[in-house]
């Protein structure tokens, strides 16, 4: 069972909290037992799992991520202008695998999923897959 996400993203750089949807669809799916993959098909966007309780952690790790890949550099040779985002999905990744036990996500209690955009605004996509077991 697949299940596509549309997101829609308002800024450059943004941390998207996408926990609610992903637990709504482990509870439609009613699967009590299992893996479900969190996956991002661009190039220049990831997935990432994080603290989720107090908003200045995103605030932290989109700042930090700009100084370690800033959007500008004399030495970029990419010719979209977009090196930073690519850099950034990179350290992100595209995908996390959260496991699901009697019908919950094992998540820490801080924890949060987040859709990780670094070259908006955009239309994007995230998809979701359940591996029962």
């Amino acid at each position: 069972m697949l299940h596509t996400m549309e997101i829609s993203t308002s800024k450059r750089d943004e941390l998207r909290d996408i926990t609610r949807e992903v637990i709504s669809y482990v509870k439609k799916s009613g699967v009590q037992n299992g893996i479900i993959v969190v996956y991002c098909p661009h190039t220049t966007a990831g997935i990432a799992i994080n603290e989720n309780a107090d908003p200045d952690v995103k605030h932290d790790v989109l700042m930090r991520l700009d100084e370690v890949f800033p959007w500008e550099h004399p030495k970029y040779r990419h010719g979209e202008g977009n090196t930073a985002s690519h850099l950034k999905s990179i350290t992100a990744g595209p995908s996390q695998s959260i496991i699901i036990h009697e019908g919950a996500l094992l998540l820490g209690r801080w924890q949060g999923i987040y859709f990780c955009e670094f070259d908006g605004p955009r239309r994007r996509q995230c998809h979701f897959k359940i591996i029962e077991g």
